[in-house]
């Protein structure tokens, strides 16, 4: 088992965002985590890469409101919630977030060697750069270009350079395709797949129910908090209450 997540939970002040979530992944799966919005899975994926607990650390002393963060997320065989975010990092689970955010005044080739600071090695942090424009032609065409002048696919696939340029073990992928035409959807399924023909381990959270199911062979469906569900993609389909009221199909 390379990622074993077990009764997590997170509240904002007495709002339960996360309750007893438990999840496994294992070494060279894609797994994803689908349900409606505000189910919780953006949270889940930012508490095990260390930054709801940064949040909490970062309230200290203040009047905004407090974050209690309980449970365990165990990566290859250590704990890492009580661990910051840049040590996870390290370690090779890499969150690429939602929309890419990327420092939007440097270059791409700029955001894409900034993120190889764990790489020491310049022979390395080079053929992981030739890796990415491999992967994703239109950041090299336009790898001199100003970040923030991207597409809304164009940060996406900046962001997922990025983890892969971060030396990324395990990558937490969150709603890559939000707002993306079907044709940049497209093109970025084939490059996640490609991704996990490199052998790394990928949990992708994601609303297009049908993105993720074609992707994930094994799926967690979450609602307020919580999972609800889990199997195929055959087996949740086949359940009328979940298809319904859970996917919105």
């Amino acid at each position: 088992m390379y990622l074993e997540i077990k009764n997590l939970t997170v509240l904002y002040d007495t709002a339960m965002v996360l309750n007893n979530v438990s999840l496994r992944i294992d070494d060279g799966e894609l797994v994803s985590l689908v349900g409606p919005n505000g189910a919780g899975k953006s949270t889940l994926l930012r508490a095990v890469a260390g930054l709801v607990k940064w949040e909490k650390e970062s309230l200290k002393g203040t009047t905004l409101g407090k974050i209690t963060l309980k449970g365990s997320a165990i990566f290859n065989g250590e704990e890492m919630i009580n661990l910051p975010a840049h040590e996870i990092a390290r370690k090779g689970l890499i969150l690429c977030p939602e929309r890419g955010r990327p420092f939007q005044e440097m270059t791409v080739k700029d955001n894409l060697e900034a993120a190889a600071f764990l790489t020491k090695e310049k022979r390395v942090m080079k053929e992981n750069l030739e890796r990415v424009y491999s992967l994703f032609p239109i950041l090299g065409e336009r790898q001199n270009q100003i970040s923030g002048a991207l597409s809304g696919g164009e940060r996406t696939m900046l962001a997922i350079g990025r983890s892969l340029m971060s030396q990324a073990k395990l990558l937490l992928i969150d709603e890559p395709s939000t707002g993306l035409a079907a044709r940049i959807k497209d093109e970025l399924f084939a490059r996640i797949n490609e991704i996990r023909g490199l052998g790394i381990t990928i949990l992708l959270v994601e609303q297009d129910v049908s993105f993720a199911f074609e992707l994930a062979s094994r799926n967690y469906v979450m609602s307020r908090g919580q999972v609800i569900a889990e199997g195929s993609p055959a087996e949740l389909l086949g359940d009328e209450l979940i298809r319904e009221t859970y996917l919105g199909l």
